[in-house]
């Protein structure tokens, strides 16, 4: 009777112990990826890399057939999200919205007035 007792106490600890395991914790840790793509479309890329302690660094763009493009470096930290988007997309125009600098040196430019306008008759 003793043997039996001794055996379902101790077939209860293995089966709790199976279903209460610690769950483990990993630390944060640097790292780096990026990629870069060529073909009939144009081009895209994108980069980024990790400190291991919440700081983030990267950027990614693209550049289509017809030479538009886009490239966005941004950070990630303590301190926010900042970004920097510099362009030649059409419509765009140079503008500081939360925290983001857009540079803009698109051929037409929309201005407050909402309307399009060529730069070049107004240099």
């Amino acid at each position: 009777m003793i043997a039996k007792v001794l055996l379902i106490a101790a077939l209860s600890n293995t089966v709790f112990a199976s279903h209460h395991e610690q769950e483990e914790h990993y630390h944060p840790q640097p790292y780096k990826f990026g990629y870069e793509v060529k073909d009939h479309h144009g081009e895209q890329h994108r980069h980024e890399h990790g400190d291991g302690h919440g700081n983030v660094q990267g950027s990614y763009g693209f550049t289509d057939q017809r030479g538009i493009h886009r490239e966005v470096n941004y950070v990630a930290d303590g301190h926010g999200f900042r970004a920097i988007v510099k362009t030649n997309e059409p419509g765009t125009a140079n503008q500081d919205p939360a925290d983001v600098k857009v540079h803009s040196n698109a051929q037409y430019a929309v201005h407050p007035d909402g309307h399009h306008h060529h730069q070049q008759h107004h240099q």
